[in-house]
C-alpha cells in the first residue's frame, strides 16, 4: 500500500470509528437507559465455544436459508455485546459449577463447588434473593435439573457432584418452575437413601410432571410450583429425538420448556427470573460430537426465539444470552472440499453418541460401517472402522461425560476427513466468551466483563438490593 493511501484509509477508519457510538454498534437499538427490568430470562448454552455459535449459524443458513437468532441480534444491531472472562477462583479454566456460582453468588469459587468459598462460608444464590424480593423464579435445562449450572443459581454445596443432596435442597426452596432431566436423583429405587422425592415434592404442594404431555397440560397457577423431570440423566440429543416418535411425544424440547415456564412465571405481579440452559451442548463438546453439538445449539437458539418473542411484547424483560465457558474449540477448517464436507452435516440423522452406544465388542466391521452410514450418510473405510472397534474392545477412554469409555475422540478424528470439522481437545477452555443483552438493564453491560459482574448487573437491572 502506498504511504498516502495508508494515511487516507487510516483517516477514513478513524472517522468511521467515531461514528460507531452514533450508529449504535454494540448497543441495543431500543434500550431505555435507567428503566427497571421486571423480568430476566438468562439463557446459557453450556460449553459453547465461539466456533459452535459460528457453525450453528452457518448450518442454519445453508440448510434453511436463515440466520440464527443470536447472530441476527448482532447483524441487526439489537443487542449489547460483550466478551466475558470465565475464570474460577482457582483456575483460568472454570468448570460449570464455579462458572454458574460466579453469576449466582457473585463470588468466584473453586472448581467443583457451588457457591461455597474455600474457607467453607457460602454465598446466597441469586434466585433466593429474587424469590425473597417477591419474584417468581425457576430453571429449565436439558441435563439433570440438579446439575451444576441450574444449581449455581439456586443453592450452595461443597460438591457439585452431590446431586441427590441438591434435589433435596430444592424441595424446601419451593422455586416456581424446575424442569429437566435427572430422574435418578428423585426416585426411591435409585437414590442412596431410598427416599421418594417425587412423593415428597407432591406432598409439599408441587405439581410433578414426568412427560411432555403432562407438562403441556399444566395450567399456570400462581403459588403452585412445578417440578418436571423427564428422563434419567440428561434429555436425549435433539438430533436423536428428531428420529424417534416416542421421544418426540414424551420428551419436551428446550423451547417448549422455556415457553411453559414463562407462561407459569409471568403471572406473578412482581415479575420473574428464569434460567434456561442448553446443557447438552457442553456434553457434545466433551464428546467431540458435531451432530449433537450443532443441533442442540440450534435447539437452544429456538429457546432464544421464545424468550425474545416474549420480551418484545412484554417490554419489561431483560434477556441475557451467553455461555459459562468454551469447550473443545471446534471449527470448520480450510481445504478444497470444506463447503461440501460441512454440508454433509445437514443430512445427519443421529449423533456420534447414538452410533457408539449401539456398537459392542462383538460388532463386526460391516455392522459399524453400516451404522455410521445410516446415521450420517458417511461411508467410512474398513481401516477407519477397525480403529474404532479396537478402542471399543479395549475401552481405553474415560471421563465424567463418557462413563462407558467409548472412542468419541477417535470417531471425531475420522469424521474430520468427511466434514472438515476439527477439535482442539475434549476439555473446557479459558476463552473469553460471547455475552449479549437485550432490553431494560442492557445499558449496564460494558464491552468486557468478568463473570461475577453479571450478579450485580442482574440485581441492579431489577432494582433489587442484595
Amino acid at each position: 500500500m502506498k504511504r498516502r493511501d495508508f494515511f487516507k484509509n487510516t483517516t477514513l477508519a478513524t472517522a468511521g470509528a467515531a461514528l460507531l457510538p452514533t450508529l449504535g454498534f454494540g448497543h441495543s437499538m431500543d434500550k431505555k437507559a435507567g428503566k427497571t427490568a421486571k423480568n430476566i430470562i438468562f439463557l446459557v448454552s453450556d460449553g459453547m465455544s465461539t466456533g459452535t455459535l459460528n457453525m450453528a449459524n452457518l448450518l442454519l443458513h445453508r440448510k434453511e436459508g436463515r440466520k440464527s437468532r443470536w447472530v441476527s441480534l448482532y447483524e441487526e444491531n439489537k443487542a449489547v455485546r460483550a466478551l466475558m472472562d470465565t475464570a474460577s477462583a482457582n483456575s483460568l479454566v472454570t468448570d460449570s459449577g464455579a462458572a454458574s456460582s460466579a453469576w449466582g453468588g457473585g463470588v468466584r469459587v473453586n472448581n467443583g463447588s457451588i457457591n461455597v468459598n474455600p474457607d467453607g462460608s457460602s454465598n446466597k444464590p441469586i434466585l433466593q434473593k429474587f424469590k425473597a424480593a417477591g419474584k417468581a423464579v425457576g430453571c429449565v435445562t436439558t441435563v439433570p435439573i440438579t446439575h451444576a449450572t441450574p444449581a449455581g443459581f439456586c443453592i450452595a454445596t461443597k460438591s457439585r457432584d452431590d446431586q441427590e443432596g441438591i434435589a433435596r435442597q430444592y424441595l424446601t426452596l419451593k422455586f416456581d418452575v424446575m424442569m429437566g432431566g435427572g430422574t435418578e436423583f428423585f426416585t426411591s429405587n435409585k437414590r442412596k437413601d431410598k427416599a421418594d422425592l417425587f412423593r415428597e415434592y407432591s406432598q409439599q404442594g408441587y405439581s410433578v410432571v414426568r412427560t411432555r404431555k403432562e407438562m403441556m397440560a399444566t395450567s399456570p397457577s400462581v403459588g403452585t410450583p412445578i417440578l418436571g423431570v423427564f428422563h434419567d440423566n440428561a434429555l436425549p440429543y435433539t438430533l436423536d429425538r428428531a428420529q424417534d416418535k416416542h421421544l418426540q411425544e414424551t420428551m419436551p424440547t428446550l423451547a417448549e420448556m422455556t415457553s411453559q415456564a414463562i407462561k407459569h412465571l409471568k403471572n406473578n405481579k412482581k415479575g420473574f427470573v428464569l434460567q434456561v440452559e442448553a446443557g447438552k451442548v457442553d456434553w457434545a463438546a466433551h464428546a467431540n460430537d458435531i451432530g449433537g453439538l450443532l443441533y442442540d445449539q440450534i435447539a437452544f437458539d429456538d429457546a432464544i426465539g421464545v424468550a425474545l418473542d416474549f420480551a418484545e411484547k412484554d417490554k419489561e424483560t431483560l434477556v441475557i444470552i451467553t455461555t459459562d465457558h468454551g469447550n473443545a474449540n471446534p471449527g470448520l477448517y480450510s481445504n478444497e472440499k470444506a463447503d461440501e464436507n460441512f454440508d454433509k452435516i445437514q443430512k445427519f440423522k443421529h449423533t456420534n453418541d447414538w452410533i457408539l452406544t449401539g456398537i459392542s465388542r462383538d460388532s463386526s466391521l460391516k455392522q459399524l460401517i453400516e451404522r455410521v452410514e445410516a446415521a450420517q450418510s458417511i461411508a467410512i473405510t474398513s481401516d477407519e472402522a477397525q480403529i474404532l472397534l479396537k478402542h471399543i474392545r479395549a475401552l481405553d477412554e474415560t471421563g465424567i461425560y463418557n462413563p462407558k469409555k467409548l472412542p468419541f475422540s477417535q470417531l471425531a478424528q475420522i469424521q474430520y476427513n468427511y466434514t472438515s470439522v476439527g477439535w482442539g481437545s475434549i476439555h473446557h477452555s479459558a476463552d473469553y466468551v460471547e455475552l449479549a443483552m437485550v432490553g431494560p438493564g442492557s445499558e449496564l453491560l460494558k464491552p468486557f466483563v468478568k463473570n461475577v459482574e453479571l450478579h450485580k448487573i442482574m440485581l441492579q437491572a431489577c432494582g433489587v438490593v442484595s
